[in-house]
């Protein structure tokens, strides 16, 4: 069987996150890179520079040779771009999180509908091989507790740190737990910016599983942890060194030495082996399979990032509340 043709992709709004998008559509054999575009000339020009794309000043001009394309711009702007995509069957993959608000995420997610086009969001986070190796284990989580604490910078300030950084773990946290949420607890602060940039909030599901989940963007330095506890195993993740530490319950002696130990019962090493990647490599692997009608185990498409978006939005009206 021929291998498939690749992908004609564009890259439309080159931030940071645009940037490495077009460096990677540049790369993988399963794209061809048919261009960017930016408001910014001078953006664009220097993804294009760096990985050999062309630059379009006419938006309309690439849409009109792709099969699909990176939405990259800020979020308010996300229907607005990707919406006519999707409706001339255009695949999008949209940056997290999906739009600013739950009606915009409808029509987006109906507008990929109309037009047979997959809808993928960027949750980037759910892509880290440490994620994936959690996910894979089926923990049955009863308890989460999650840190996301990262050093201030100007970047992505026209959104507050919980549709900034947040949601990268709400998103997580419904993956681990299918459950609909029951209840939303929430404070926050803004510090540096006009908007919230510390939040904490206590997310519970129907299913009894509960979470305590911190970000913040003005921190001295950067953590990224995720502690998971289930009846019988406690899990540690380390976003940033993709590896997964473990222990389970179980005889001491019958699978290796006990960490603790009290009568016949232990506290045994299990740890989860993570094969390290880059998320963001995968995650547009991941879109460009599901573009081609592939069977994709791990992706986020419209509808879970309107999950994710529902739950983050609940967070911030528990904050105003609470304020």
């Amino acid at each position: 069987m021929a291998e498939a043709a690749p992908l004609r992709v564009g890259v439309f709004g080159i931030g940071a996150l645009g940037f490495h998008h077009t460096r990677l559509a540049a790369a993988l054999p399963e794209a061809e890179l048919v261009g960017v575009h930016d408001v910014s000339p001078e953006a664009a020009e220097r993804a294009a520079e760096a990985h050999g794309a062309r630059v379009f000043d006419d938006p309309e001009e690439l849409a009109a040779q792709l099969d699909a394309a990176v939405v990259a711009v800020p979020t308010i702007h996300h229907e607005a771009v990707a919406a006519p995509l999707l409706a001339r069957g255009i695949h999008c993959l949209v940056e997290k999180p999906i739009a600013p608000d739950l009606e915009s995420a409808g029509r987006l997610i109906a507008a990929a509908d109309d037009g047979g086009a997959v809808l993928g969001v960027g949750h980037v986070e759910y892509y880290n091989p440490a994620v994936q190796a959690l996910l894979a284990a089926a923990p049955g989580a009863r308890f989460v507790e999650v840190q996301r604490l990262g050093v201030f910078s100007p970047r992505s300030l026209d959104v507050d740190v919980v549709l900034d950084l947040m949601i990268h773990d709400l998103q997580i946290l419904q993956a681990l737990d299918g459950s609909p949420v029951a209840e939303v607890r929430a404070t926050g602060i803004a510090v540096l910016s006009d908007r919230v940039d510390i939040a904490n909030a206590r997310v519970a599901f129907e299913s009894g599983c509960v979470a305590n989940v911190t970000a913040s963007r003005v921190s001295s330095e950067r953590a990224r942890k995720l502690r998971l506890f289930s009846p019988e195993r406690y899990w540690s993740l380390d976003y940033q060194a993709q590896e997964i530490k473990g222990y389970q319950l179980g005889e001491p002696g019958s699978g290796g030495e006990a960490a603790y130990a009290y009568g016949d019962r232990g506290i045994l090493p299990a740890d989860v082996v993570v094969t390290p990647g880059e998320p963001l490599k995968a995650e547009l692997e991941a879109f460009l399979a599901r573009c081609r009608g592939e069977r994709v185990p791990f992706f986020v498409d419209g509808e879970g990032g309107a999950r994710a978006l529902a739950t983050a939005l609940d967070v911030m009206r528990a904050i105003e509340r609470g304020g």
